[in-house]
């Protein structure tokens, strides 16, 4: 009974991992994806690839000037893209599990479809199973925006997902989302001004 046991463990650990990779390949790719976050449906590509990046604007008819969140499995996913001030770095690692976003003074990687106008970025470290795994896979950071057009609410389900953006989103990763009840909060990591409450 245990060998059956650990032989279906196996068989599911493998279509997660082929799955991830599937999903890797895909923002590798230049697709933009939509997946499960702590507590609404996000979109995502690789934050590097401007195309992806406009046309996920575009479909949220958002300003690439508002910026957009970067989301990693890891501190050092995210180190690359920010620079961080005395004792900045425990913060963020103690903070995967709370799923907060916080503002942190950009380095020179970030893109300016991704910091918008701004001098900081907008990062997250996350345990949210989907979201790791795609980041792990991918070995980078991905954006992380609420999949809802611009001014109406985040998309809770894959039937209000494809009512916002039929087949408009590329590849749509399976999975649930984590037990909160809406966005991230956003704090100011320097300053711990709260910029955005988050869901609970």
């Amino acid at each position: 009974m245990k060998g059956c046991q650990s032989e279906r463990n196996i068989t599911r650990m493998s279509h997660r991992d082929w799955q991830y990779k599937l999903v890797a390949t895909k923002l590798h790719s230049g697709y933009v994806i939509a997946y499960p976050t702590e507590g609404v449906w996000g979109l995502g590509c690789l934050p590097e690839n401007e195309t992806a990046t406009m046309k996920i604007l575009a479909l949220k008819k958002r300003s690439w000037e508002k910026g957009l969140i970067l989301i990693g499995s890891s501190l050092k996913q995210i180190k690359p893209y920010i620079m961080l001030g005395t004792g900045e770095a425990g913060v963020l690692e103690n903070s995967a599990d709370r799923g907060v976003t916080y503002l942190v003074e950009k380095s020179e990687r970030v893109p300016l479809w991704i910091s918008g106008i701004h001098h900081k970025v907008a990062v997250r470290l996350t345990n949210h199973a989907t979201v790791k795994g795609i980041c792990e896979s991918v070995g980078q950071p991905i954006v992380s925006t609420s999949a809802n057009i611009a001014g109406r609410p985040a998309a809770k389900t894959r039937m209000q997902l494809l009512g916002s953006f039929g087949q408009q989103i590329d590849y749509i990763v399976p999975g649930q989302l984590g037990g909160r009840q809406g966005a991230s909060e956003i704090v100011d990591l320097a300053t711990g001004a709260v910029i955005r409450q988050g869901g609970t």
